[in-house]
C-alpha cells in the first residue's frame, strides 16, 4: 500500500482528523512563502521582511510598514486551491474537526471551512487601535500612507507581528484539538516557527502524517510521510 493509499484509509476510518498547515498550503494559490528560494526573504528591500513585520518597526516606521504590507502581504485575488477545498469537504462530511493554520489569507474560510483556528490572525480583519472599530481589508488596501480611523486612531491589521504573542484562546483551542485528534495531518510547514511548531508535541495518537514537498527536520516523528504537492495529494484522496 502506498503512502497516499494509507493516508486515504486513515481518513476514511476516522471522524476526528485535525489539519495543521503553513505557508505551503497557500503557495499553490499564488501566495509566496517567506522562506522558500523565491520567497520574500530572498527579495531585496531596505530592511528584511522579518524586521518590517515586527511590532517595533510597526511602531517606529509605521508608514514604511504599511507600504510593504499593502505591496507584499495582501493577495486579495487569490483563490482556494485543491487542498483548501478538500479540507472543507472533509469538515462538511464530519471527518475533519479543525483546521489550524499559520496563514493569514483567509483562504480556508473562502473554501468553506468553518472551524478555522488562525494562529497568526488574518489580513481580512483590521481594527482601530484607539476605539476598536472594525475595518475590512479593502479599507487598508486602498488607503494611502497610514490608514486612520474616523476617530483619528491608527488602523492595525489583526495579524500577529514578530515580537507579539499568539492569542491565548486560539492557542489553547488548537492544543485541545491536537490532543484529542485521531489523525493529525501537518502540511505545508517547515515547523520552524515557534510557538506554533511546538503544538505537535501535544499529539497523543499514532497517526501523525507529514505532507510536504521536501524532507523536514521533524520527519522522524511521523507515522506517515507523504511527499509532493499538497493540493495534488489531497485531490486524489
Amino acid at each position: 500500500m502506498t503512502e497516499r493509499e494509507t493516508l486515504k484509509r486513515w481518513i476514511g476510518e476516522s471522524d476526528n482528523v485535525v489539519f495543521f498547515g503553513g505557508a505551503g498550503v497557500s503557495t499553490e494559490s499564488g501566495i509566496p512563502d517567506f522562506r522558500s528560494t523565491d520567497g520574500l526573504y530572498h527579495q531585496k528591500y531596505d530592511y528584511p521582511p522579518e524586521t518590517i513585520l515586527s511590532h517595533t518597526f510597526f511602531r517606529s516606521e509605521t508608514e514604511q510598514f504599511f507600504r510593504f504590507y499593502r505591496d507584499k502581504m495582501l493577495y486579495l485575488d487569490a483563490e482556494p486551491n485543491a487542498a483548501h477545498k478538500k479540507l472543507a469537504q472533509w469538515e462538511a462530511e464530519g471527518k475533519l474537526k479543525a483546521v489550524i493554520t499559520q496563514n493569514i489569507d483567509g483562504l480556508h474560510q473562502k473554501a468553506g471551512s468553518v472551524n478555522v483556528l488562525e494562529l497568526h490572525g488574518s489580513v481580512l480583519r483590521n481594527y482601530c487601535e484607539n476605539c476598536g472599530k472594525f475595518y475590512d481589508v479593502e479599507t487598508v488596501k486602498n488607503s494611502k500612507g497610514i490608514p486612520k480611523c474616523s476617530c483619528g486612531g491608527i488602523i492595525k491589521p489583526d495579524v500577529v507581528l514578530y515580537e507579539e504573542g499568539l492569542d491565548n484562546r486560539t492557542l489553547s483551542t488548537a492544543v485541545r484539538h491536537i490532543e484529542e485528534a485521531d489523525v493529525l495531518i501537518i502540511g505545508g510547514t517547515s515547523l520552524a516557527v515557534y510557538p506554533a511548531a511546538g503544538l505537535i508535541d501535544y499529539y497523543r495518537g499514532s497517526r501523525l502524517v507529514l505532507v510536504n514537498k521536501t524532507p523536514m527536520p521533524k520527519d522522524g516523528m511521523a507515522d506517515l510521510i507523504v511527499q509532493g504537492s499538497i493540493g495534488e495529494i489531497f485531490s486524489l484522496i
